[in-house]
């Protein structure tokens, strides 16, 4: 019997071990998708096929995908304390109204997407 006892003691280590292996291997992957997107997003930034918030939208938009895909809790010393900070720079023109009007819905986008990642950070 005390043999039984070191087999399920064993099966339960193991299983936990595989749990935890496959939420690392989990989180590297998001990380790297996380980088092969930003590098995507940067390059067509530069080639002038997307502006600089449609390239951030891109990437977090794709990261929000891959999180509903694959549901993972990732340990607090692997998730960064804050967002990665962007520099948004913006044209010196005369803006029109629609103009205005974009900036105002993007502005509230932009809120709506922030108050998400706060909530996800505290789950």
């Amino acid at each position: 019997m005390d043999n039984f006892g070191g087999i399920i003691q064993r099966a339960v280590y193991l299983g936990v071990g595989l749990a935890s292996y496959a939420g690392e291997k989990a989180n590297q992957k998001l990380a790297e998708l996380r980088t092969e997107t930003q590098k995507l997003a940067d390059e067509m930034v530069k080639r002038g096929e997307m502006t600089t918030e449609e390239g951030r939208r891109f990437v977090e938009d794709m990261m929000s995908k891959a999180m509903q895909q694959a549901p993972v809790d990732s340990s607090p010393e692997t998730r960064p304390n804050e967002p990665r900070r962007i520099e948004i720079l913006s044209e010196d023109d005369n803006s029109s109204d629609s103009n205005s009007t974009e900036v105002d819905e993007m502005r509230q986008e932009v809120h709506k997407l922030q108050e998400e990642l706060r909530r996800l950070q505290k789950d």
